[in-house]
């Protein structure tokens, strides 16, 4: 996405928000914190979902959770040096100064290097019979449903070779047929796809096991296909491979307000009480990343659901990471769920 690093700029007093709506109008991953034309520091998206696993609020001023001391280069340092130096240290985008901290522009990787496609195969899961979205499903199953012209499938497949995704496994169950007429083996859509089919349902990480072992030697990405969303899918491989975690699973924040007065007791004698308090916590938000033997545990023909094999990973002490995603993300379940992604999806860029 091409953009003018002026519009990434935001001031310390600003908050996290801001910041978060600077990152996905801009699509940069990075945001200078500036006052006065001074560069006081550098937010990426990184620092922000850090923030969020520490229970930083969303209005909490920029320079909370800011890198105060970024990497910084000077206008005189060409351009194939700035792209060696992002390519060693591992970040997407360095900041332009003067000698006086004076900013003067940005370097982005995506601007210096070609784009490639990424080798990590794709496993998306169609499979369902969207039995709460009937009649709509009668004849084409949920993530063939059109929202904005096209099927939810087909969106979520050309959001993910956006980001470079080209191999992609697609499980089928339900009205296979409908999925293989329209995408075929992808070339159509500049994208290999191969299919698995499930003979009986298998659970939400059954079909993993009926992928022929020589597609297993990446980690590769898991998504539910009835998902629209906003998500930067490269970076969540990137931050599942940064932290060596054997699978990570995409979370997502859900408040919930109990109606009631909640009341904390110890021995008989009320210690609290607070009236219809807000709970807040993460919630599974059907993307994932997995290692090929994570996968290898999945016996082919097998029923098994996801949140059985990462509970059995982190019980033999493999690392399950979580990746909590501040992006649009919409599970199209219900028929409120689909009425609400027609009216979203012409604001989304997706």
């Amino acid at each position: 996405m091409s953009f003018n690093w002026v519009d990434t700029v935001v001031t310390p007093e600003s908050s996290v928000q801001q910041a978060l709506v600077k990152l996905n109008q801009t699509g940069s991953r990075i945001v200078l914190v500036c006052q006065n034309n001074r560069l006081h520091g550098v937010v990426t998206d990184g620092d922000i979902r850090r923030s969020l696993l520490a229970g930083q609020g969303l209005d909490a001023p920029v320079s909370q959770v800011m890198n105060d001391k970024p990497l910084t280069l000077g206008k005189q340092v060409p351009r194939s040096e700035a792209l060696r130096l992002m390519r060693e240290k591992q970040v997407l985008a360095i900041p332009i100064v003067s000698d006086v901290n004076e900013l003067l522009g940005l370097y982005t990787l995506a601007e210096l290097s070609t784009s490639k496609s990424i080798d990590n195969p794709v496993f998306i899961m169609a499979g369902g019979f969207g039995t709460r979205l009937r009649p709509l499903t009668n004849i084409t199953p949920k993530p063939m449903l059109n929202v904005g012209g096209k099927p939810v499938l087909e969106t979520l497949i050309l959001r993910l070779k956006r980001h470079g995704f080209v191999n992609f496994h697609i499980s089928t169950h339900y009205l296979p047929e409908v999925i293989h007429q329209h995408f075929g083996d992808g070339q159509q859509f500049g994208v290999s796809i191969q299919y698995v089919h499930e003979e009986s349902p298998l659970g939400t990480a059954g079909a993993l096991g009926l992928l022929d072992p020589e597609h297993l030697k990446l980690p590769m990405l898991v998504v539910n296909g009835d998902i629209l969303t906003a998500i930067d899918f490269e970076r969540l491989l990137e931050f599942h491979l940064q932290n060596n975690f054997a699978a990570t699973m995409c979370v997502r924040e859900y408040e919930h307000q109990i109606p009631y007065g909640v009341i904390q007791g110890e021995q008989g004698r009320i210690c609290s009480i607070e009236e219809k308090p807000t709970q807040r916590c993460f919630v599974n938000a059907g993307m994932y990343v997995l290692n090929p033997e994570v996968i290898d545990a999945c016996v082919s023909g097998a029923h098994i659901d996801m949140t059985d094999l990462l509970a059995t990973q982190m019980q033999n002490q493999q690392g399950v990471g979580m990746f909590p995603i501040h992006e649009y993300w919409l599970d199209i379940g219900r028929m409120d769920d689909f009425q609400r992604a027609q009216s979203d999806i012409e604001s989304l860029g997706l």
